[in-house]
């Protein structure tokens, strides 16, 4: 699994941050490791270094899945840290929903496809 960290030059993201995150996220979505060929993440300040907002960085995350569509979900808060904090916990609530679908789905098909009488 990559993992990209990708800071805009006003929203902070020093070397020591992007470590954070690159471990922080490998443990987070190390249950889909297998599933997951990248991890893109970018931030960017919404309202530039002059103006301070409550929600000013925003932190986009594409998760890029083995044969699947990308996987994309936004944060906006005050600082770096809690928007990818917010992400990465979206991120992972949907990684778990589209995989509890899928087995869902997997397992549909397997009693619809077995013979009569042997549910």
């Amino acid at each position: 699994m990559i993992v990209q960290i990708n800071g805009h030059s006003h929203a902070d993201v020093d070397s020591r941050k992007i470590t954070w995150m690159q471990t922080a996220l490998g443990e987070e979505f190390a249950r889909f490791a297998d599933q997951i060929s990248r991890v893109e993440v970018h931030f960017s300040d919404e309202n530039g270094v002059d103006r301070k907002g409550s929600d000013d960085i925003r932190c986009l995350m594409e998760v890029r899945l083995n044969g699947k569509q990308p996987i994309n979900v936004e944060s906006r808060r005050d600082s770096v840290e809690n928007a990818f904090r917010e992400a990465a916990s979206a991120m992972l609530r949907r990684m778990e929903s589209l995989h509890g679908k899928e087995i869902s789905v997997k397992r549909k098909s397997q009693r619809d496809s077995s013979p009569k009488g042997n549910h």
